[in-house]
């Protein structure tokens, strides 16, 4: 089973700007809302980094994420109206 990390207080910063935390995010992961998992586009400044797509109420959100052994360090939470043309319209 894969656990999940994030910075404490960067999840109080998502929560106080964006509404949402990593807490939040691992439910939804857990409760299978992934619909993708893509490559980071910036591969040069990112090159160990992936991102989850994840519908969270009928809205996509961008979770860039580095994978290590059993875990996966949770970097930040992004909504994207791009990606939520893209899988969900």
């Amino acid at each position: 089973m894969v656990s999940y990390r994030w910075d404490n207080d960067k999840n109080v910063l998502l929560k106080q700007t964006r509404g949402i935390t990593f807490e939040q995010v691992v439910m939804h992961i857990e409760n299978g809302d992934v619909l993708d998992v893509i490559v980071h586009p910036n591969k040069t400044e990112y090159p160990n980094q992936q991102i989850l797509v994840i519908d969270i109420n009928d809205y996509i959100y961008a979770v860039p994420f580095i994978e290590e052994e059993q875990e996966c360090f949770l970097k930040t939470i992004v909504p994207s109206r791009k990606l939520t043309k893209q899988y969900l319209r």
